[in-house]
């Protein structure tokens, strides 16, 4: 699956997006950021507050307990303020 990072994510990773293969466990959105936390400092650096990062997959926002498994793209991002 493609995973696409944003704002300070993307910067605390060092990359803007990556080809990952999800190990069979990880089936949610809140599965994949816990697992994205065990990739490295970074990673562990910019999700270290999970729960503010907002998932979309496929291009459609979703909660932290839907699936991602069946995504071919999964956007994760800060969650935004405007004014």
């Amino acid at each position: 699956m493609k995973v696409k990072y944003f704002a300070w994510v993307r910067e605390r990773i060092g990359t803007p997006e990556e080809e990952i293969v999800l190990p069979d466990h990880v089936v949610t959105g809140r599965e994949l950021i816990a697992y994205l936390t065990t990739m490295g400092e970074n990673y562990a650096h910019a999700f270290e507050q999970g729960e503010r990062i907002r998932i979309a997959a496929d291009q459609q926002h979703i909660t932290h307990d839907e699936t991602v498994r069946t995504a071919r793209e999964v956007a994760l991002f800060p969650p935004m303020t405007g004014g």
